[in-house]
């Protein structure tokens, strides 16, 4: 990655801001290169949020960019921890996290998460489940599932107590890609 390489949109239109984009870049490629692992993790990569500005960079791009850095940053992290504790430690760790998941995968549909605070909007319970039944299909049975497939996947929203609250089902399949990833 290197400061300008994303096309920015027309100046009418809103983008990444160039700016934050390219310190964050070349801030993530120095860790990757020569700082120590804990300096950034992928979930850094995930979480990193960019001001939007006119003539910005155009957003669908760095976000390919975001998943491909959070996926090296992945498979270093399991490089690292393979090369100390040896394979097996860490499929032990990606199991205990699978498990964990598991556990509330088999919930009811509609009752597999919260409901979101009073008037607050949250995520369609169906959609939900239907990417929650993906993941036991997975698990039961090694049925494919990518972790771009459960990054990318959007949800209709819906209000009321009906509703599953959106930063519970977020951090639930951001744990989902984690592990995903740290199988690919």
């Amino acid at each position: 990655m290197s400061d300008g390489m994303f096309r920015t949109v027309t100046g009418l239109k809103q983008g990444y801001d160039p700016d934050e984009v390219d310190d964050f870049f070349a801030h993530a490629r120095a860790v990757y290169e020569q700082g120590p692992a804990a300096a950034l993790s992928s979930k850094d990569v995930r979480g990193v949020a960019f001001d939007m500005v006119r003539g910005g960079y155009v957003t669908a791009a760095v976000d390919a960019a975001l998943d491909r850095l959070e996926a090296a940053f992945v498979a270093r992290s399991r490089a690292e921890y393979v090369g100390t504790q040896g394979q097996q430690a860490w499929m032990s760790k990606l199991s205990e996290q699978a498990r964990t998941l598991y556990g509330r995968l088999g919930r009811p549909d509609g009752d597999r998460f919260a409901a979101p605070e009073r008037r607050h909007q949250g995520y369609e319970p169906a959609d939900v489940d239907e990417l929650c039944h993906r993941l036991v299909a997975y698990f039961d049975t090694g049925a494919p599932l990518a972790a771009a497939e459960v990054r990318s996947a959007t949800f209709r929203r819906r209000k009321g107590r009906n509703a599953y609250a959106e930063p519970a089902v977020d951090a639930f399949f951001a744990r989902a890609v984690e592990v995903l990833l740290g199988v690919e």
